[in-house]
């Protein structure tokens, strides 16, 4: 615990001394080419429109800015120095009432507290990492971080190499407006330590002229614990990931993933068995005007066999669960509202009764400053087959 709180010392005054030096040479991508938020984000950050996809897809650059003027002039060709290291922070803070049926109120501010930085390396590659310096009262560490080769063979396939969310391709948990989470893509499954949140692997995207998008992953399949003996793959299996898209017009983008999974798993006992996970949905994306925004996503996973628990001697077969996902998003201007709002849907059912759970959950939000903005979001939360619950939250999103 000593160790962990001087660590988290140590990078926070690091970072602080960093941006007390230069405070106006921090930029982040809007600082770098003196845009606004509403350029990536609609309603508000974090949430990318299409035209912050395109510039993430890009490697965060813009298409029309040349790479050179953002680096130090070294008198060498092969050296990409960033003349200004680009940095910034989310700062997240909430007044939460009878969070997890608590029946209490309480004061979650720090909420989340997170350096950002990513930028171009080259006219090719590119960089992203966030470092948690605290995550609901814990050093979070790092979570998104990865290398980026854009346009390989000079088409539009791209490389990433890294730790990313296994869910990315389909709906971004990172950019949700909501507190509450996109719950199919974490349900835990018994012992089972195959999700769709994140883990380590390659991730590469092919976009063709026809509008298609074609995703695929090989992950380690156990997320990203500690290492253990310089390993962090705890077997010898690797699990795939494969998704294609099709967009229609400007409106309609459908898609469809499946997920192919298989791991060694153990309970406290040194009883071994080997799970075969397969996780399959399809998704729709449909924004009839620039005011609304509908997400729908459908997830049915199997699991061959698993340990209900680390303690368990005899594991559960043929697990089935069943997820889905419903959002709505209302945006009365478009890029220019100064309120929206949200309505979330989660559904988790399995034949593993503790992965149960049912929210559904309204929100809404003020745009206080492009970079801040005020929310409040009531859930019904319905968990394991457990007397349903309301959650309230009020707080604030700041990103500078």
């Amino acid at each position: 615990m000593e160790k962990r709180s001087f660590i988290f010392v140590f990078l926070l005054t690091m970072a602080l001394s960093l941006m007390t030096e230069h405070t106006q040479a921090i930029p982040s991508f809007a600082r770098k080419y003196r845009l606004s938020c509403t350029t990536c984000h609609s309603p508000s950050v974090p949430k990318l429109k299409d035209y912050g996809d395109s510039f993430a897809g890009n490697g965060f650059r813009l298409e029309d800015e040349e790479s050179p003027r953002f680096f130090v002039p070294a008198g060498d060709d092969k050296l990409s120095l960033i003349r200004d290291f680009p940095m910034a922070a989310r700062f997240d803070g909430f007044l939460a009432q009878n969070v997890n049926n608590s029946e209490r109120a309480d004061f979650q501010s720090p909420y989340i507290l997170k350096l950002l930085t990513g930028g171009e390396l080259s006219d090719r590659i590119s960089y992203y990492f966030y470092f948690l310096f605290y995550e609901r009262g814990e050093i979070g560490g790092v979570e998104d971080a990865f290398l980026m080769y854009n346009n390989l063979f000079g088409i539009d396939f791209d490389v990433y190499l890294g730790q990313f969310q296994v869910s990315d391709p389909l709906f971004k948990r990172e950019l949700r407006l909501t507190l509450e989470d996109y719950r199919p893509y974490i349900a835990q499954i018994g012992t089972s330590g195959i999700n769709l949140s994140y883990d380590k692997g390659v991730m590469l995207t092919l976009g063709l002229e026809t509008g298609t998008t074609i995703v695929g992953q090989i992950v380690n399949g156990n997320g990203i614990p500690e290492a253990e003996n310089h390993v962090f793959d705890d077997d010898k299996y690797k699990d795939v990931l494969v998704r294609v898209s099709q967009g229609i017009g400007d409106q309609l983008s459908i898609g469809a993933f499946g997920y192919f999974g298989k791991e060694a798993l153990a309970n406290d006992a040194g009883e071994e068995i080997t799970n075969e996970a397969f996780i399959f949905g399809p998704d729709i994306t449909f924004a009839p005007s620039f005011m609304f925004e509908v997400n729908l996503q459908y997830i049915l996973r199997e699991d061959s066999e698993v340990f209900p628990d680390m303690g368990s001697a005899n594991p559960m077969q043929d697990v089935l669960t069943n997820g889905a996902i419903a959002e709505i998003i209302y945006s009365p201007k478009g890029d220019n509202s100064n309120f929206y709002f949200a309505g979330l849907l989660n559904y988790v059912e399995s034949d593993f009764d503790p992965a149960d759970y049912k929210s559904y959950t309204l929100h809404t939000g003020y745009i206080a400053r492009r970079n801040v903005r005020l929310a409040a979001e009531i859930s019904l939360v319905d968990k394991n087959q457990q007397d349903p619950f309301g959650v309230f939250s009020l707080g604030f999103v700041s990103a500078f």
